[in-house]
């Protein structure tokens, strides 16, 4: 079977050299027509298909980026794929998705195979506080972004939600409807989002200067296993709490099914608010409060900071961009039921 034909079978047909062959092909070369013509002719007869990828790779660019997030099952993590995927079509480039499911050795791997393509930008997420190899590596490419978890040590443009205004929204909400001792679930205490989100909540229950209760923090990761964990071990120590902030919609389903379970209702035993409102939560019974991100534009402003023109200024890549949040008001929040029996604990 006749292997593909080759560059270098074009020029001899052509009879011209391989880099005169490549420049005309790639528009750098302004050749006679009588060369120009024998070339295509060259290339006509010999069914000559340019490789595409080194194509683009002797012109500086390869038209892809890479996407590097933990796990494209959370449907908070796929939309934010999906508007990443959108706006990178309007630049003509395509996305190379990488699940890391928070490993440190995922995510190394995957850094190191876009630095091996010669990709045109890095779009980074984890869910993790990641060694500074990790870093490290982000910093080595000419244009990579963070987005929606900090990375420490990392030298790169951020675009973050506002995990303060979060905290501090559901902190109000939570006031107004009457509670003053509330649980925050979190997706790990050395988080970024974590501690922003919980410095927030605490803004949120202290208004007119009234100093708040400390909110009780439990914290495993961004899963539903976790949120079940975590909702046992608030059963089995809850005191005075009577309102959960969840940082995640993926804690959020976990603690429903828990409470499910034990017959305790929401908002008659705990008020509940999720964060990220990526999930269906209007249709939950009772449709859940929550703290909505807004995933589109964190994945559209991402794209457009990777191509921007401006990464030549000496301040770009110190970049942090906040997204606003707002809260939407549902059915899973009401005024603390002092006068009820409160579910016992579990032994």
């Amino acid at each position: 079977m006749k292997s593909r034909t080759s560059l270098k079978d074009v020029a001899r047909e052509a009879g011209v050299s391989t880099a005169t062959i490549s420049r005309h092909l790639n528009g750098s070369l302004d050749l006679p027509e009588p060369t120009r013509a024998r070339i295509e002719a060259a290339v006509s007869k010999l069914r000559y298909h340019p490789n595409p990828h080194a194509r683009r790779l002797s012109l500086g660019k390869s038209d892809t980026i890479v996407l590097i997030l933990p796990d494209i099952a959370n449907p908070f993590f796929a939309k934010l794929a999906a508007a990443i995927e959108k706006a990178a079509e309007r630049h003509s480039s395509m996305v190379l998705l990488h699940a890391t499911f928070n490993k440190r050795d995922r995510e190394m791997a995957a850094l190191e195979r876009a630095a091996q393509n010669q990709v045109d930008g890095v779009i980074f997420i984890t869910n993790r506080a990641p060694e500074a190899e990790v870093a490290q590596a982000l910093n080595d490419f000419a244009r990579a972004v963070i987005l929606d978890e900090d990375v420490p040590g990392g030298k790169v443009p951020r675009v973050l939600c506002d995990n303060g205004l979060g905290g501090v929204l559901a902190g109000q909400h939570l006031r107004a409807a009457g509670h003053r001792h509330v649980a925050y679930f979190g997706g790990g205490a050395d988080l970024h989002s974590t501690q922003t989100r919980l410095e927030g909540l605490r803004s949120g229950l202290a208004q007119n200067g009234e100093p708040a209760y400390e909110p009780t923090l439990f914290v495993g990761d961004h899963s539903p296993t976790s949120g079940r964990i975590l909702a046992e071990e608030f059963l089995r120590n809850a005191d005075h709490e009577t309102a959960i902030f969840s940082g995640s919609d993926e804690l959020t389903v976990g603690i429903l099914e828990v409470f499910h379970e034990r017959k305790i209702k929401v908002p008659d035993d705990f008020s509940l608010i999720s964060f990220d409102d990526a999930r269906s939560l209007h249709l939950f019974a009772p449709a859940i409060t929550s703290v909505r991100q807004p995933v589109d534009q964190l994945g559209e402003r991402s794209v457009e900071i990777l191509f921007s023109d401006a990464w030549d200024q000496p301040d770009f890549k110190a970049l942090t961009e906040r997204m606003p949040v707002r809260l939407i008001e549902r059915s899973s929040v009401a005024m603390p039921a002092n006068k009820k029996k409160r579910p016992e604990k579990q032994l």
